[in-house]
């Protein structure tokens, strides 16, 4: 583990406003488990599948009421109904049929250890932006891509927001993503919700101050 992790802590303006201290446990692992990152990935993306692939079997398919040729004399195997998988427009064998699971999960222990190892490689490539606060003052677009902009926050950007728990920060989150959805390399996600896919998906990662200690306390 890396001792003494210390980022810069900036405005959406881009000015300096102090530093913070992270915990190495976190934000400093040295040794990645390159295993564990691929499970975690694994795992996300099977849980995106819908299901909803489906073929119809011989009893769905239209048709087929009328025996198609007669029983013997004709020289080919004899048929009842042009619902038969042999025939084209016929039903399908062993096709899918829109009930599929194929939800996977991995244990906690092991997701962290995946979260904590990706999170460390964007502070040390010093692509983790810690800002005071992510809190606009209105609703823009051009604005806010104007702030991405001060804070170096070049390329795939994903913003992790806090999660809203009155009416009051409800308004200041809503203000915030309507301000960054527009924005196409832009992704939000919320403080409790960050994934292991997203975190290597994005270039920068940007994150208030508080919220990187909420992150901070969640995986220790």
């Amino acid at each position: 583990m890396a001792k003494g992790i210390s980022l810069p802590v900036v405005t959406l303006k881009g000015e300096e406003a102090g530093k913070i201290e992270l915990s190495s446990k976190v934000f400093g692992v040295t040794d990645p488990n390159t295993q564990a990152i691929h499970d975690a990935v694994v795992v996300y993306q099977a849980n995106l599948r819908q299901a909803t692939a489906k073929t119809k079997k011989r009893h769905e398919v239209s048709g087929g009421g009328k025996k198609p040729y007669r029983q013997k004399g004709t020289g080919r195997a004899r048929a009842g109904s042009r619902r038969s998988p042999i025939f084209v427009g016929g039903g399908t064998v062993f096709g899918p049929d829109g009930n599929q699971n194929y939800k996977l999960s991995q244990n906690k222990k092991e997701h962290n250890l995946a979260l904590r190892t990706v999170l460390s490689e964007k502070v040390k490539a010093k692509k983790l932006i810690v800002v005071d606060s992510l809190k606009v003052e209105k609703v823009s677009t051009s604005e806010f891509a104007g702030n991405l902009k001060a804070i170096k926050a070049e390329g795939k950007t994903l913003l992790v927001i806090d999660n809203y728990t009155d009416e009051k920060s409800f308004e200041e989150v809503k203000k915030l993503v309507l301000s960054a959805q527009n924005i196409a390399t832009v992704g939000l996600v919320e403080t409790d919700n960050i994934a292991v896919y997203d975190v290597l998906n994005f270039d920068n990662i940007v994150i208030s101050k508080d919220s990187v200690k909420k992150v901070e306390e969640a995986l220790q």
